[in-house]
């Protein structure tokens, strides 16, 4: 396959294909998305999501096609517990799982709540076990091994969540995989950058370890603190994993987790892997967690940002008129955007020209000339760009003159 294959949909870099840049990638044929909004992106500082909301943000990513739900912890709150089984009962395509400490009750919280499946979360990085928990590394295999049996007793997929992995002691972070997966049989286990601190290069490695001793399906969840959270999540699909843990709009503790957004599109367009998300309906889901979280997007976030598809400068502006992927490697309705530009202190007289022919207006080239000073002179003065009332009001000026 090839980035030109598809080209009324995106242009991505042909190295990307290249036979020496593939060669050594172990790629799943399809890559599912496990999405933890309601649980991890709620942990954002600040944000809180009501029973109302939850609901209405899981029935839109079932929509956007994400293959499970991470609908929260149940031991957090009664309204927590209500949410996840009003989620439970909506019978979405999506499977929908908790969030469970290595505890018999939270698993019968995770049944209670009529979930598919349980994340069991123990911690294996070092600076977890010397200064927050208290527990040898056998206690934590004992735990472990207790907890997926019993989880997996009660019927639900178990996601074996070793948390900090990227900061575990090497070795007992795979006498701890090898028991747990020997013992109790989870569906799969999941490497989790929990403080976002290794290199692609190295999650790549970890990722094929684990895959070396073990035969179950290894997922990824990274968070973006040294921001690495997208690159180290195609790393670990790089090296074979298959299931990407995500939030929506980068939502998570302190920087963030790696982005539904933005690792699912990278993984189509310069990968080629497939999944089921529907990426069109993608900038729907942002804008709907953007208001229910409270926490605005930075206007240039990747894909769904305020002014991903905005352009200024007018250099080239009449070939992005004919062909937006002369300056974006993604076409904006690929992802549910439309491509604009404005005028402000960066443009050229083609921008005047095009804008113009958009209002039904004609002008001389000295008109012209005498618009595009005006504009520059206004947006410096305001310090943005201009409206399309501004910019009307400057060339009735100027032809009326």
């Amino acid at each position: 396959m090839s980035s030109y294959d598809v080209k009324d949909k995106w242009w991505t870099s042909p190295f990307n294909w290249h036979e020496e840049v593939r060669k050594d990638l172990s790629l799943p044929p399809k890559v599912f998305f496990h999405d933890a909004t309601l649980r991890d992106g709620e942990q954002t500082p600040g944000v809180v999501f009501r029973k109302e909301e939850k609901v209405a943000i899981a029935k839109k990513l079932d929509e956007v096609g994400v293959d499970r739900i991470e609908a929260g912890m149940p031991a957090v709150s009664k309204e927590d517990m209500e949410a996840i089984k009003e989620i439970s009962s909506l019978g979405l395509n999506a499977k929908v799982m908790t969030f469970s400490r290595a505890m018999p009750a939270d698993i019968d919280r995770a049944v209670e709540c009529g979930a598919d499946g349980a994340v069991v979360e123990v911690p294996s990085g070092v600076p977890r076990l010397k200064f927050q928990y208290n527990w040898s590394h056998e206690d934590i295999i004992e735990r472990s091994i207790t907890a997926v049996k019993y989880a997996k007793d009660k019927g639900l997929y178990v996601n074996f969540f070793p948390f900090d992995t990227t900061r575990a002691d090497f070795d007992f972070l795979k006498r701890l995989v090898g028991e747990v997966n020997e013992k109790a049989h989870p569906d799969s286990v999941c490497v989790v950058d929990t403080t976002g601190c290794i290199l692609p290069r190295a999650m790549g490695f970890l990722v094929k370890e684990l895959r070396r001793l073990v035969d179950i399906p290894i997922e990824v969840h990274t968070h973006n603190d040294i921001g690495c959270g997208i690159a180290t999540s195609l790393a670990a699909v790089e090296a074979g994993a298959q299931v990407v843990q995500v939030c929506a709009n980068s939502l998570g503790e302190r920087t963030g987790n790696a982005s539904l957004e933005e690792v699912s599109v990278a993984l189509k367009t310069m990968l080629g892997v497939e999944t089921n998300i529907k990426y069109e309906k993608l900038f729907e889901l942002s804008q709907l967690v953007e208001k229910l979280s409270g926490m605005r997007l930075g206007a240039q976030k990747p894909v769904v940002g305020e002014i991903t598809y905005v352009r200024e400068t007018g250099l080239g502006i009449d070939a992005l008129q004919k062909e937006p992927r002369v300056g974006y490697s993604v076409h904006p309705e690929f992802v549910g955007r439309k491509y604009r530009f404005v005028l402000g202190k960066k443009s050229g007289k083609p921008s005047i020209e095009i804008r113009l022919q958009e209002m039904g207006l004609e002008a001389t080239e000295e008109q012209m000339r005498v618009m595009l000073d005006q504009v520059k002179l206004k947006s410096i003065e305001k310090k943005s760009w201009l409206t399309d009332d501004e910019f009307r009001e400057i060339a009735s000026g100027v032809i009326g003159n």
